[in-house]
């Protein structure tokens, strides 16, 4: 063999294993990014949780019979839109509104990790979800309601053109069968994968609630919980005939290293909690959540908002023919 065939076997060698240690290292991304993922839906059925607020190890069963709030300190942790709906509506009442409305991926958005549409679907998997909020009509204590809740859990509340659409609809049926509306926020906001198809939805559901409030003289509550921020808190969060928030909720526009990235300024310490957005005048009440059914349920009554439909049987057929 002569010198240059050595070189150009030797390079030929060199090639194959800087092709198969890219490989293996290309796998080994994949399974520690799977493993990852699989960690993080393991971690819905685990035995304890951490408080936020004081880092109490907190067993999960007795925590979800105590509606999520820490027994230490008090502290209202956050909550599944599932957990909230069980609080609020009378059991085997509630009757769910468009479950299987799913997002589009409708300005093919993707980041160098994954495309918006896989992670749509993971978090479609992990949560048992199909978008950030359920919706749906019910009875508070016997009294007929339609109510959206926000999940944070999937993709942290963000409000894109599923969100919208499916916080309209009941809107627009409460509307139609003179029915209260109650609302519960846990959002970061628009959701920029779907760029300014999510923030058409501020707008939908903004006019949506003025014919329900202003035209009809319906009732709304908004419930603002941890956390309540961007596009949610600029639009049908802060329109409610009675605001209401959760204790020591965090509650914004923009967040606060938004903010001090942006003017180059410190944020108070507490200036976004309910309790000192109270102070100021923001919301109505703050409610602990052990008391939030009954304090809605005599807000419901002290509005007139039964109007002697207490006795009356409804259904979604006249949502459905709509549809």
């Amino acid at each position: 063999m002569s010198l240059k065939e050595w070189f150009e076997e030797r390079r030929k060698i060199s090639g194959l294993i800087e092709d198969l240690i890219g490989k293996a290292s290309k796998d080994y991304i994949v399974n520690e990014m799977d493993k990852k993922k699989n960690l993080k839906v393991d971690s819905n059925n685990r035995l304890w949780v951490q408080c936020d607020n004081r880092e109490n190890l907190l067993y999960i069963k007795y925590l979800r019979q105590n509606k999520s709030v820490c027994e230490g300190c008090g502290y209202h942790l956050q909550m599944s839109s599932s957990d909230r709906i069980e609080l609020l509506i009378d059991h085997g009442t509630r009757h769910p509104m468009d479950e299987d409305m799913a997002a589009l991926d409708l300005i093919q958005f993707h980041s160098e990790d994954e495309l918006h549409i896989d992670r749509i679907t993971f978090y479609q998997i992990r949560t048992g979800l199909t978008d950030a909020i359920q919706t749906g009509i019910g009875r508070l204590n016997g009294i007929p309601i339609a109510i959206g809740v926000m999940d944070f859990k999937f993709m942290g509340g963000s409000m894109g053109s599923v969100v919208g659409e499916k916080m309209t609809r009941p809107i627009e049926h409460a509307t139609k069968e003179s029915l209260p509306l109650i609302t519960v926020c846990a959002s970061g906001g628009a959701r920029m994968q779907e760029g300014s198809f999510s923030l058409m939805q501020m707008a939908k559901i903004s006019s949506a609630l003025y014919i329900h409030q202003l035209e009809k003289n319906l009732l709304y509550v908004s419930i603002l919980t941890y956390p309540t921020t961007g596009g949610v808190t600029a639009s049908f969060g802060m329109l409610g005939d009675i605001i209401i928030a959760e204790p020591k909720a965090y509650i914004a526009f923009a967040g606060k290293r938004v903010i001090e990235q942006t003017l180059g300024q410190k944020v108070p310490d507490g200036s976004q909690v309910a309790e000192h957005l109270f102070d100021h005048g923001l919301f109505d009440l703050i409610v602990p959540r052990s008391l939030l059914k009954g304090v809605l349920s005599e807000l419901l009554q002290l509005y007139g908002s039964i109007h002697c439909k207490k006795e009356r049987t409804f259904s979604l057929v006249s949502y459905n023919k709509q549809k």
